[in-house]
């Protein structure tokens, strides 16, 4: 269904979650009070998203081509930040409990299997030999 009409009566749900979905709305605000019309009153929302954090500088060139990738390989319009995506939930009428940036206590980069240049099972499908097998199989 499209998550900014969905097909559901109000306070249908008792939970609501999203990973990496709600980035791709037009419109966060409007997709965030969709999700609060079918959620039951005092239940719980949980979203993992991709967002800006305070550390990216848009005059930054490596920040500028990361960003641009990461919008590229996931399908995303401008990638919002933490604080707009944040902002979106309250306006809409949720009350944030909780929000935390999970890459910042990892102890490996959130990059990592993303990385080309360090061989692991998860990475093997980055390289060259890696897409060959699978791009076949």
């Amino acid at each position: 269904a499209d998550f900014m009409k969905m097909p559901f009566s109000d306070n249908t749900f008792d939970a609501v979650y999203a990973i990496e979905a709600t980035c791709h709305a037009p419109d966060p605000v409007g997709c965030y009070k969709e999700i609060y019309r079918v959620l039951k009153p005092g239940q719980c929302f949980a979203v993992y998203e991709w967002c800006i954090t305070d550390h990216y500088d848009p005059n930054n060139a490596t920040h500028k081509r990361i960003k641009d990738e990461i919008e590229l390989g996931n399908g995303l319009p401008d990638i919002r930040s933490t604080r707009q995506c944040l902002q979106a939930v309250k306006d809409a009428g949720f009350e944030v409990i909780w929000d935390k940036d999970l890459a910042e206590d990892s102890p490996l980069p959130w990059y990592l299997p993303l990385d080309p240049s360090r061989f692991s099972l998860s990475s093997f499908r980055l390289t060259t030999v890696g897409r060959i097998i699978t791009r076949n199989m």
